[in-house]
């Protein structure tokens, strides 16, 4: 199993310390996605917003900063937002990161859980679910290498077209990011693409029976199968103490301003204890813990990949640091 992490370049207060600023945190996550590669494991991903506390609005070209400073890792969007912009150039900035990282860029492709992007490129909302569709069906042919003849609803046609420039020697890979909609996961199964499912609430065991909806939507649309991918919030320390007391006041600080916007009540301890137990959606602890929780979602989901997302709230960037030291000197050996 694949193992790496993600982020979107979150900048909130923490600790005494004031927000970073965005160029601040931009040039911490580089730093980052480079000790994730020191630290021996395999893929790092950065996600897309367009909001004053997450700082990556342009995924492709934080990752080619670190495509410039790696050398094997995959590079990935965690996600982009497919649906608020414009195919073709999603496709020329993946392809030039694919070709100045020498074959490692991935996208994934998601519809939004964050809806600030529609507004600003002037979309509308009540197209939300036709924009990713119509944008995810032009995306595909555009990886293909013959000319493209299309036309829809939401951009300009395109006459005999090809995108450039190209990728070598495959196509570029794109996976869809689902938040748990079964709609979701069976067009990824029926278009034979990778799955990503972020779990950030709830048990991960619940997400079993959209794994075998994917299953069964690959084999409908007679594909091979394809890899699956779990993206869920997490931080590891030296003990169980260190890790709940570092993790608590960013993590709940971050969850509560967005919780404020979507009309969730404040987080309780009750329910971060809860959500940190075997059955909850946090991989927050000592490496044996989460090592442990990691390989029982791999087992019961039948996964290919584990993505850990640890500055949910800002951590200091030595914390940060030294969680991607012990996922990987100490939580990929117990993983095989």
């Amino acid at each position: 199993m694949e193992l790496g992490l993600t982020t979107f370049a979150e900048r909130y207060p923490a600790d005494g310390r004031p927000a970073p600023s965005a160029a601040e945190r931009l040039r911490q996550v580089v730093d980052e996605a480079v000790a994730t590669e020191a630290a021996g494991l395999d893929v790092y991903g950065v996600g897309e917003h367009h909001r004053i506390d997450f700082a990556a609005s342009a995924p492709a070209v934080v990752l080619a900063a670190i495509a410039a400073r790696t050398e094997r890792i995959q590079l990935t969007s965690a996600v982009t937002v497919l649906s608020s912009d414009d195919p073709v150039r999603v496709y020329q900035d993946f392809a030039t990161l694919d070709g100045l990282s020498n074959g490692r860029a991935e996208l994934m492709a998601g519809r939004g859980s964050f809806t600030e992007s529609f507004p600003l490129f002037g979309y509308d909302l009540a197209d939300y679910d036709q924009l990713f569709d119509e944008k995810l069906a032009l995306l595909l042919k555009l990886r293909e290498e013959e000319p493209v003849t299309w036309q829809g609803k939401f951009r300009a046609p395109l006459d005999k077209a090809i995108v450039y420039p190209r990728t070598d020697n495959r196509p570029l890979p794109v996976w869809i990011a689902v938040g748990g909609s079964p709609e979701s996961v069976a067009r990824a199964g029926l278009l034979g693409l990778p799955l990503a499912i972020a779990i950030i609430g709830g048990e991960p065991a619940r997400f079993k029976p959209l794994v075998d909806l994917y299953h069964r939507a690959l084999a409908e649309g007679g594909h091979a199968k394809q890899p699956v991918a779990v993206h869920a919030h997490g931080y590891i320390a030296d003990t169980e103490e260190a890790a709940i007391s570092e993790f608590w006041e960013p993590y709940t600080r971050a969850m509560n301003v967005i919780g404020r916007e979507r009309g969730w009540g404040r987080m309780t301890r009750a329910q971060f204890d809860a959500m940190r137990g075997p059955q909850g959606s946090l991989f927050l602890g000592t490496p044996d813990v989460v090592a442990e929780k990691i390989a029982t979602v791999r087992d019961t989901l039948g996964l290919d990949r584990f993505m850990l997302h640890t500055s949910v709230g800002t951590l200091p960037p030595e914390k940060v640091l030294h969680t991607i030291e012990l996922l990987g000197a100490k939580v990929a050996p117990q993983l095989g």
